[in-house]
């Protein structure tokens, strides 16, 4: 096998492969280390050296040897270094795997490196002091979204077909948007979240993937589904096999479409076009198109995200440790000072505030089965547009920001339902636009069927970035 034919097949493939014999688990890793060292030098899109050997897996998992990278946001391999994309992690390693981790290693996942992140994973910007900003496959002067941004960037470019992410507001959708590739966020309890500092964020961050292929996306949540041993949120199983459901036509949906963030946010001609040819195809599909979106309140669900984000931050570091700003950059350091002086006012205001959004999306799906909306309000933006390390900012003002760039993705870790991104088209330069389907909690099933309708009427896989493994573009 060549780089050109490794970078052709999804994770599904592959594995196909090599448990027909055709290919073994050695010849894939060694093919995907030769292709992340091919796009590495213009991306940025790793925080440390590929490991010498891929980790530990089953090799009968349903993907056994299929390599796969690991993102950078909290502890998550036994043994593997990480630092949330921070100079203050210097020497950090993981003591134990994250929960998501084992249910990798057990699905055959060969991780072989690890992802950049935005400092705290609190950026739609993967663009770190300690790293330096990751570039767009499709546009190195664009950035490529966050927190997840390393992984979509390598998984767009070929080097992987699939890389584990997570999403706390967002940083699974928008950077597969970025980057023109998919980005599911199940339903908060789908799949287990700890132990590690996804724990800290009270119900809002995710682990998953991302992919090049909506069946990639399907037989890994068949792989990984299911709360971890000590998660609260728990969720049923879906009905049947999540795979087994891209075959299936969905029911005749009650469907709201809106290119209205919640906030004032412009959003991007192209962008709203894209989602509006979405709608008509729905329609086309037999669909009822036309249910208002919701009313969401845009203070409250800044409220909550204001609260549980210092709250969060906060719960990582020592509160008697001073830092100075040689270790962290600034928003996290005013995070922190925000945190030392938040009273029990405030923090009862902000969980009230969570709990008022997550009534009210519940409430809403009980009358619309599918929503649509773009996943990002503009197309991927030049590097430096948002620049956590800028002095001045607040926890409060640094979020309103970030929600400016991507107001249609929070409110769904605020109410819990599972939301996809799908790259169903492209702006007139050529960059990748992405967006957005979400159903009630637990519904990941009519997702999944809504999509794979949408990847038959508007395809994606022919396309390649300019920067890509195989050294072509198509």
């Amino acid at each position: 096998m060549d780089l050109s034919e490794y970078t052709s097949h999804d994770a599904v493939a592959l594995a196909g492969l090599v448990k027909a014999g055709a290919v073994d688990a050695a010849e894939l890793a060694g093919l995907a280390r030769e292709a992340v060292e091919r796009v590495e030098p213009r991306l940025n899109a790793l925080s440390q050296p590929l490991f010498g050997e891929p980790l530990e897996h089953d090799g009968h998992g349903p993907f056994a040897g299929v390599p796969f990278l690991l993102k950078d946001s909290h502890p998550v391999a036994a043994g593997v270094r990480f630092s949330v994309g921070s100079r203050y992690f210097a020497d950090a390693v993981a003591e134990c795997d994250a929960e998501i981790n084992e249910r990798f290693r057990a699905a055959g996942f060969a991780s072989i490196g690890v992802t950049t992140v935005p400092e705290m994973a609190i950026s739609f910007a993967t663009e770190s002091v300690r790293y330096g900003p990751t570039r767009n496959p499709w546009d190195p002067s664009r950035g490529v979204g966050g927190s997840s941004g390393g992984a979509a960037a390598l998984v767009a470019a070929g080097a992987v077909p699939i890389a584990h992410g997570n999403d706390g507001a967002g940083s699974i959708r928008i950077p597969a948007a970025s980057c023109g590739i998919v980005g599911l966020k199940p339903t908060r309890g789908r799949t287990p979240v700890g132990p590690g500092a996804s724990e800290a964020m009270f119900g809002l961050a995710i682990d998953f993937v991302l992919a090049r292929t909506l069946r990639d996306v399907a037989h890994t949540l068949d792989a990984v589904q299911g709360a971890g041993r000590h998660d609260k949120h728990r969720v049923p199983p879906g009905p049947v096999p999540y795979r087994d459901l891209l075959s299936l036509s969905a029911p005749r949906l009650r469907v709201a479409v809106t290119t209205r963030p919640w906030t004032d946010a412009p959003v991007d001609a192209e962008v709203a076009a894209v989602t509006e040819q979405v709608a008509r195809t729905l329609d086309e599909l037999g669909h009822d198109v036309g249910a208002p979106p919701p009313a969401v309140d845009a203070e409250a669900v800044l409220d909550a995200y204001t609260v549980l984000t210092v709250l969060g931050i906060a719960g990582v570091f020592d509160e008697h440790e001073k830092i100075g700003g040689d270790r962290l950059e600034q928003v996290t350091l005013a995070i922190l000072d925000e945190a030392r002086r938040l009273n029990g006012y405030q923090v009862a205001r902000g969980f009230q505030a969570a709990d008022a959004v997550t009534e009210g999306m519940r409430a809403y799906f009980d009358g619309v089965d599918l929503l649509v909306t773009p996943t990002l309000a503009q197309q991927p933006a030049p590097h430096g547009t948002l620049d956590y390390d800028r002095p001045g900012r607040t926890a409060r003002s640094w979020l309103r920001t970030i929600f400016e760039y991507g107001p249609f993705t929070e409110v769904f870790n605020l109410g819990g339902q599972p939301a996809i991104s799908l790259p169903l088209g492209q702006g007139s330069t050529g960059l990748p636009i992405g967006v957005q389907l979400v159903a009630a909690e637990g519904r990941e099933d009519l997702l999944l069927q809504v999509a794979a309708a949408l990847e038959e009427r508007m395809p994606w896989s022919s396309r390649r970035p300019p920067v890509h493994a195989s050294g072509e573009r198509q």
